[in-house]
């Protein structure tokens, strides 16, 4: 087994550094082969592991000494647990079902090749990500998912404004990282370890960290995550990543990057539950989040940033959930969010590629009859983040509801309004998508068809996985009166901090039938405005709204940071380089350089080869040291 834990990862590199290196004359068909082939392998070795893993206790896999300094000891480990494993399937699963996407989405490209090298790169960092055994083992794979973000989000580099968008999420996560690497050495100098086995297992280094110094180290870790994981203030990079390839925004919101921040703190959730204060941080930074990122969806015109503001804001579901303790049901919409999410950007690239590389929902509309499969997927999908039964994300967001309306009302009527915000978004954008009239160019028209099967069949597997994926995480109360079992809760009980929901079954029920109400409500209401009655999206000069234009412009959060950070950067860096920099830096360095060639030449005088002048210095300079000693 300990064979098999090292080979999953290992599958994804060599596939890069077969495509990076001998890939040169093969055809597109094959390489893609080679990149798809070797995430296929992954997900059937994480099968193999995850089964091991059922009815088994957590295996810590060597792989080499890495780090020896003293006192401080890091073996280059994995850890293969519950919680792991189950990562270790949706990554490699979506994944693969990517891979096979992106062969159609990217047949064209001139940098086809390069494009699935990268994206082996990425779920090779991703694994090592989940499968680290320290903290330590996981930045490696932490920081490897960002710059590979970094390269696929700017991987059109003729465009700057690509590699804008790669530059700011390079830098944003920066931010982040730096809280990660300090929560890292508190944990390290309380705690004496790193290792996720001696803290979180074994239970035997946790207790090191208490009071002040928990809720410290738990705060800094969460930095780390509201970087990787797009929660505000630092959420901003994640809507510009839509600058990347459509596969890799799907990539990104459904099985890599963004979940790394989920993971991790479900991963410290002794921690984190040392900690009231921190706990309430991360519950008030998703709830935040969670409305903004509806709110602003509101607004958005671009099929790609409705979506991307969709993930910011149910990534804030997910750490509402881990605030308040319910770990397995962060973990949970995690698992269902990857099918759905993923189901619904890559749909999107299906309606792009159709469209000829138009985002703009203003410009679409009609769609329907021409792409049935992609209709009929996209509509699944929506249907699913909407938390509709028997789809996936009525499961998961309907127990991160129950567990809010049991410990604090406030929070569970803001996340039933950011909920129904969801509804309105996403059918907005599917009705402006698909039915009406179509408001394309005659030429955009002419072309629309279809996609090929490789991009059809994955968002068919997809939407089969949006529909029964939620079954694995039926409701505590209804499931009990029926026979049903909660199974993630039971597969993930000894791996982190478990919190039952308390409601009883009719009380389950009731909230499910107010919150399908309630989405049915704003699905119905978008209905009325986009369908019925035809309403347009307004052009961005049409805008009169004072609150249409403050969402529209995304509360302006990157107007402030280029207000308060950018430019006071800017007008400092130019003052020193117009000062600073020619007087002292540039006056140090050659004065530095005159002084040195000044003295030379006081010196030189007295080298003139004159025997005499030399005999008389000897002289005086004993006759000198003779009236000192005396």
């Amino acid at each position: 087994m300990e064979r098999l834990v090292t080979l999953i990862p290992l599958f994804p590199l060599a596939g890069f550094l077969y495509i990076t290196f001998l890939s040169k004359g093969l055809s597109r068909s094959f390489v893609g082969t080679v990149g798809a082939g070797a995430i296929l392998l992954s997900f059937v070795a994480s099968v193999l592991v995850f089964s091991t893993q059922l009815h088994g206790e957590p295996v810590v896999v060597k792989v080499f000494d890495w780090i020896t300094a003293g006192s401080f000891e890091v073996d280059f480990a994995f850890l293969v647990d519950p919680l792991s494993t189950i990562y270790l399937l949706f990554i490699t699963g979506v994944a693969f079902l990517i891979h096979v996407y992106s062969a159609g989405y990217m047949h064209d490209d001139e940098g086809f090749n390069r494009f699935f090298a990268y994206l082996n790169l990425f779920v090779f960092f991703m694994l090592i990500l989940v499968l680290g055994d320290s903290y330590l083992t996981m930045f490696v794979g932490w920081e490897g998912v960002g710059l590979c973000s970094y390269m696929l989000i700017g991987f059109w580099y003729k465009d700057m404004r690509n590699n804008d968008a790669a530059k700011k999420a390079f830098i944003v996560n920066r931010i982040g990282d730096l809280g990660f690497i300090l929560g890292m050495v508190l944990v390290f100098i309380y705690c004496g370890t790193l290792s996720f086995g001696e803290l979180y297992i074994m239970d035997t280094a946790i207790s090191g960290l208490h009071g002040e110094v928990a809720t410290a180290a738990a705060i800094l870790l969460f930095v780390g995550a509201m970087g990787k994981s797009a929660q505000i203030p630092l959420h901003t990079w994640l809507p510009d990543a839509m600058a990347g390839p459509t596969p890799v925004s799907a990539l990104i919101h459904a099985a890599t990057m963004v979940t790394a921040g989920i993971y991790m703190v479900a991963r410290s959730s002794q921690l984190f539950q040392m900690s009231e204060t921190a706990s309430a941080v991360v519950v008030i930074a998703g709830l935040l989040t969670s409305l903004l990122g509806a709110t602003i969806a509101l607004t958005q015109n671009d099929i790609k940033k409705v979506l991307a503001y969709s993930t910011v804001s149910q990534l804030g579901f997910m750490f509402v959930a881990l605030g308040m303790g319910a770990y397995t049901i962060a973990v949970f919409h995690v698992i269902t969010h990857a099918f759905f999410k993923a189901l619904l950007f890559l749909g999107s690239g299906s309606v792009i590629h159709a469209m000829g590389g138009e985002q703009d929902i203003r410009r679409m509309g009609g769609l329907k009859s021409h792409m049935p499969v992609t209709y009929w997927t996209f509509l699944i999908g929506t249907i699913a983040i909407c938390g509709i039964f028997p789809f996936a994300g009525f499961f998961s967001k309907d127990q991160i509801l129950a567990h809010a309306l049991e410990h604090n009302i406030p929070v569970f009527a803001l996340l039933m309004l950011a909920s129904m915000g969801t509804a309105f978004y996403m059918f907005r954008m599917f009705y402006l998508t698909f039915h009406g009239h179509f408001r394309g160019s005659h030429e955009q028209e002419h072309h629309l068809h279809e996609s090929p099967r490789v991009m059809t069949i994955p968002l068919v597997v997809l939407a089969v996985l949006s529909t029964v994926g939620g079954f694995i995480g039926f409701p505590h109360a209804i499931g009990e009166s029926i026979g049903i079992h909660h199974w993630l809760d039971h597969f993930l009980e000894n791996t982190v901090v478990m919190s039952y929901s308390t409601l009883s079954a009719g009380s389950e029920v009731i909230l499910a039938v107010v919150a399908m109400a309630a989405a049915a409500v704003m699905i119905w209401y978008a209905f009325s405005v986009y369908v019925k009655k035809g309403t347009r999206a307004l052009e961005d000069d049409e805008v009169e709204s004072q609150a249409h234009r403050l969402l529209a412009n995304k509360y302006w959060f990157d107007e402030l940071y280029d207000a308060t950070i950018r430019r006071p950067a800017d007008a400092l860096s130019g003052w020193l380089s117009r000062l600073v920099e020619p007087r002292m830096i540039d006056g140090a360095v050659e004065g530095s350089g005159r002084l040195t060639r000044w003295s030379g030449e006081a010196v030189r005088t007295i080298q003139n080869g004159s025997l005499t002048t030399y005999l008389l210095a000897i002289i005086a300079g004993v006759i000198l040291m003779l009236i000192w000693l005396n």
